[in-house]
């Protein structure tokens, strides 16, 4: 015979207060129900699912393993039915930011942290992605807020100037051309450098600037971001022109930087949705950036 298909819940309500209360009369007393009342509900639960549920020994209900198997599978609805019947949960609010490595680890996770230590109320994811990934992630709505220090401009993409700078020298403090106040491109001449990979825009300027001026440097090593030439800086290998945004925020103790005389100039941008209107979450934290940002000699904020 064919089993019926509907759901009861008071019948399988009547079945979780049998199975952990052990006698009709207590389960019953739990429902405030008849335990006639509790006994109808059994029997039609046994009938429409066709399974025996229950073992009747002199009087007394023992619970079959069907009984069991099928308590256990209550247990999400159950407590489905609590969360909806409980206080109602408070959902945080998350941002999801998206940015180049320089920005994502030497920047943006100390003001990540200092903000949800202040706003714990939020939840914020950050990705770590290159430039044109950011813009793709932004497009594809799979962030809020992106970083990058490109000007990929997009249909559907804001983007919002943070930080302007100039470029810098940076090499370790016992560089010979460390004693200089300023770095023109002719000092760079037959000294080793650390450049930029050939996928930045700066790259190229770089290198025509020091064909202009005669200046032709040792290039030692090419890295993809500036945080890698720094590195590589400090260990002594040689000097890197860099954008000092916002490396010189937390190398300025063990680095010695210096303006280099160059129009080589470079902008911070935040990137934004152009139609979808910014999240309380997103301009919370994008105003603690702009508070809490400290101030160097070789950035200005917008």
């Amino acid at each position: 015979m064919a089993t019926k298909t509907w759901h009861s819940l008071p019948e399988y309500q009547a079945l979780r207060a049998l199975m952990e209360n052990g006698t009709t009369s207590q389960a019953a007393i739990r429902l405030g129900l008849s335990q006639s009342a509790v006994s109808r509900s059994i029997a039609s639960l046994e009938e429409r699912t066709g399974r025996m549920l229950f073992e009747r020994e002199g009087g007394r209900l023992r619970p079959t393993d069907e009984a069991v198997q099928m308590n256990r599978r209550l247990d999400p609805l159950f407590a489905a039915l609590d969360r909806i019947d409980g206080p109602p949960e408070v959902e945080r609010e998350t941002l999801r930011i998206v940015a180049p490595p320089t920005y994502a680890h030497r920047f943006l996770v100390h003001h990540i942290a200092t903000f949800l230590t202040t706003n714990p109320h939020f939840h914020l994811s950050l990705e770590v992605a290159s430039s044109e990934d950011v813009i793709r992630g932004i497009l594809e709505e799979r962030f809020d807020l992106g970083f990058t220090g490109v000007e990929l401009s997009r249909d559907g993409v804001k983007l919002t100037l943070f930080r302007t700078s100039s470029a810098v020298c940076a090499m370790a403090s016992d560089h010979p051309l460390a004693e200089r106040d300023t770095i023109h491109p002719e000092d760079l001449n037959e000294q080793s450098l650390i450049a930029i990979s050939h996928r930045h825009a700066r790259r190229a300027q770089l290198e025509n600037i020091l064909h202009s001026c005669r200046s032709a440097p040792r290039i030692v090593a090419e890295v993809s971001t500036s945080i890698a030439a720094v590195d590589l800086a400090k260990e002594g290998l040689g000097v890197t022109v860099v954008n000092p945004f916002p490396v010189v925020q937390y190398r300025s103790d063990d680095m010695v930087f210096r303006p280099f005389a160059s129009p080589i100039a470079y902008r911070s941008y935040i990137v934004s949705p152009e139609h979808r209107p910014t999240s309380r979450v997103a301009r919370a934290f994008i105003r603690h950036l702009r508070l809490h940002t400290p101030k160097d000699v070789f950035s200005q904020k917008a």
